[in-house]
């Protein structure tokens, strides 16, 4: 995977990244919305994001094409008196083209996030596993903690 670039995504990178997210969450039986009105919406919030100090987004990128992302939202906690750090991560979209699974990419592209977390003092980071991508977060540390609820307004 040595013919791989990982990078931080740029605001004009959005319309590749919404193509992606199009591409990965829509739905055969079908969408609320069309595919040229979710990759402008889609882009618009993109390039917005990613003008915010608080969403980074790594690209992953061979022979001019993405092949993967993972989104990290900084979450800034009320502040405190004490030690503690002030923030959380959420990590979130985090994406392996098929053909490339398994070869250790997932590997790079979150090794990258989890030491931008060291390196700005993030407290804890927070996602929400598939089955699959379970075995990868252990590897790494994630665990389900004891000391957190949740709440799911609505179901998908």
């Amino acid at each position: 995977m040595d013919d791989v670039n990982i990078r931080l995504a740029l605001p004009n990178d959005a319309a590749e990244l919404a193509r992606l997210r199009f591409a990965l969450r829509s739905r055969a039986e079908g969408d609320v919305e069309s595919e040229a009105d979710f990759l402008d919406r889609c882009a618009a919030w993109i390039t917005h994001a990613l003008q915010q100090p608080n969403w980074l987004c790594w690209l992953a990128e061979r022979d001019g094409m993405l092949v993967g992302t993972l989104w990290l939202q900084l979450i800034e906690k009320i502040p405190n008196p004490a030690s503690e750090s002030e923030y959380f991560a959420y990590i979130t979209s985090f994406f392996i083209s098929e053909s490339i699974r398994g070869k250790g990419l997932g590997s790079r592209m979150l090794s990258k996030a989890i030491s931008w977390c060291r390196e700005n003092d993030v407290h804890t980071a927070l996602l929400w596993p598939t089955d699959r991508s379970r075995s990868l977060y252990h590897r790494y540390g994630f665990a389900t903690p004891d000391e957190i609820l949740a709440l799911v307004i609505q179901s998908e």
